[in-house]
């Protein structure tokens, strides 16, 4: 029995298969004898805990302005969403997308387990087992399972976008990490990636197995097609206007790399800096900064990827929500329940989904904390099964029941 891990930790690739070889086998034949509906799932990760009350603001709730008398988002201030739910200011360019029915929102979700751990939070979301800590793969890579690969390019149909491979992307399905598609390089021609290549070309060139050999070509052919598309010259789609910073270039790079055709089936990206304990800010200040990067780098996603959004579904999710009441530095602390973004050609936008728990001090979580009223695996279950097309969410999402009839219907 062997494994596969081939990893650059600074550099541009890391392709990881832990599985045992006669698996990995299998799926490579799977993925070479057939070919999907071209579907494909996108998930962003808030590291850090987002204020899901100050980014859809229940405005209509009293004790909302009650708990936060400093760092409200005043009534007149919010983006309105259905005259009791508004955007925070700085998500005009998200708000575009809601009055296009483009994207929903899904209120008052998050994870049954209730650590208040950043670590252990992010590490069941990532595994998709609130409260387990020994499941040893991530939900996003068991999603791929008994799906078919959309093109013999399989190396690509899973991405992440950053240096290493995340939690939820580990497992048995072979996943791409990309940390910048510039620093790409086959066959010597970057200097710096040269002994990748040569280590993970000779892994594969004296196999006797045709298949296994395959896999590992196909590799450097999708490299060497992007390459073809030089990454360093690409221009995003007229009105894909990307801000500065590194999660903006991530999901540029991710829009070229769908773009290019490469197979792409599951994605996942993160952006951080939410976690604000002083000094969170109201309509400008930290919270509202993050809120512009986060907003108008996703609309850019949205516009860059041209008729090929008609196609894609993105959610995004953080690891817990804040306090309902402000604390005594002008911040938030750690909470529970918070607010899920889906948005994508087949969304049925335009609607807050889930059950509103109310902020009275009686319908707090240990008094504190919104509470959670809808499961995150929920929303995601109806992304795996409606959209990618798998149907079997116990094997995606084990232990946790769940059946189309259960599900939210934010999916056309």
């Amino acid at each position: 029995m062997s494994t596969r891990r081939i990893f650059m930790r600074n550099g541009a690739l890391a392709l990881v298969g832990t599985s045992a070889l006669p698996a990995f086998l299998s799926r490579a034949v799977l993925a070479a004898e057939t070919v999907a509906h071209g579907k494909r799932l996108v998930v962003i990760f808030q590291r850090g805990a987002a204020d899901g009350l100050n980014i859809v603001v229940p405005f209509e709730e009293q004790s909302y302005y009650a708990m936060r008398p400093t760092i409200n988002i005043p009534r007149n201030a919010v983006l309105d969403l259905d005259g009791f739910f508004g955007l925070h200011p700085s998500m005009s360019a998200l708000h575009d997308l809601w009055k296009q029915k483009h994207l929903a929102i899904v209120h008052a979700a998050g994870s049954t387990d209730v650590t208040r751990s950043h670590f252990d939070a992010q590490d069941y979301m990532e595994s998709g087992t609130p409260g387990v800590k020994a499941t040893e793969d991530g939900w996003l890579n068991r999603a791929l399972h008994a799906l078919p690969a959309t093109s013999d390019k399989a190396a690509f149909r899973a991405i992440a976008m950053g240096p290493s491979l995340p939690r939820i992307l580990s497992g048995s399905e072979p996943a791409v990490a990309v940390n910048n598609i510039n620093d790409f390089g086959v066959g010597g021609k970057n200097p710096k990636a040269a002994p990748m290549s040569n280590t993970f070309e000779a892994m594969y060139e004296h196999s006797v197995d045709t298949v296994l050999h395959g896999t590992g070509q196909e590799t450097f052919d999708a490299v060497k097609m992007l390459k073809s598309a030089d990454p360093a010259k690409y221009t995003p789609a007229p009105g894909a206007n990307y801000p500065r910073g590194r999660f903006a270039d991530s999901l540029k790079q991710l829009a070229q790399l769908i773009k290019a055709d490469l197979g792409v089936q599951v994605a996942f990206a993160d952006i951080g800096g939410w976690d604000h304990h002083v000094n969170e800010g109201s309509t400008q200040g930290q919270l509202a900064n993050v809120l512009t990067t986060f907003s108008q780098s996703l609309a850019a996603f949205w516009t860059d990827l041209g008729n090929l959004a008609e196609e894609t579904v993105v959610v995004t999710m953080s690891e817990f929500g804040r306090t309902a009441r402000e604390n005594g530095n002008r911040g938030t602390d750690h909470g529970h329940a918070n607010a899920m973004f889906v948005f994508g050609g087949p969304v049925k936008g335009g609607k807050v989904y889930g059950k509103w728990p109310g902020l009275d001090s009686s319908q707090l979580y240990e008094g504190r904390d919104l509470t959670v009223t809808t499961d995150f695996r929920r929303v995601l279950s109806e992304a795996v099964y409606q959209h990618l097309g798998n149907r079997k969410l116990d094997a995606v999402f084990p232990g946790f029941e769940d059946t189309p009839g259960k599900f939210l219907n934010f999916l056309g």
